[in-house]
């Protein structure tokens, strides 16, 4: 079902972007293509988020191995006690379970909510300069990559929009 609707979804994308290129080809309008996948994955800014999300990501690994860490002294400390205290522990090592459990939601919840968050930014930013080159340069369609079945490289926009992009994130840095 699922790679049905996936195969629709192609379907249509192609299909939208003939009948996007006839209309515009037939009017002598401008029409490209770029790479949305490459320009994401090779904005400067995009690694470097990247690299943060990975800090923070491994900061709460270091942490939740000291949970563990704790927990596991504590199942042991468990296993040695005498019958009366080993209710007492029992519950311990079940609330510290429970905190580790709420950790890593919380964790899991929040690096995906910067993740998010970034890749938002990002595509915005992405769409805002193709925004600019397409009314600067009086194109009628910019069109992503995948959509398209054949398109020249003359008509190829990524390696310019990732230098646009990457040159504006430097400049902004020396600020």
């Amino acid at each position: 079902m699922r790679a049905m609707s996936k195969l629709v979804i192609l379907v249509f994308l192609v299909s939208l972007s003939l009948a996007a290129v006839n209309m515009g080809h037939a009017a002598g309008d401008k029409i490209a293509y770029m790479d949305l996948g490459k320009v994401f994955d090779e904005y400067n800014k995009t690694k470097e988020l990247d690299k943060q999300l990975e800090a923070k990501s491994t900061a709460k690994q270091g942490d939740r191995d000291k949970m563990v860490a704790e927990i596991k002294k504590m199942k042991d400390d468990l296993d040695l006690s005498k019958d009366a205290d080993k209710v007492k522990k029992q519950s311990a090592v079940e609330e510290k379970l429970k905190k580790l459990q709420d950790f890593d939601k919380e964790s899991r919840d929040g690096l995906r909510k910067d993740r998010d968050d970034m890749a938002r930014s990002i595509l915005k930013e992405i769409k805002d300069t193709i925004d600019d080159i397409g009314k600067k340069e009086g194109y009628v369609y910019i069109l992503d990559s995948r959509a398209v079945l054949f398109g020249s490289d003359a008509n190829n926009l990524t390696d310019r929009i990732i230098k646009i992009l990457n040159d504006q994130y430097a400049a902004k840095g020396k600020k």
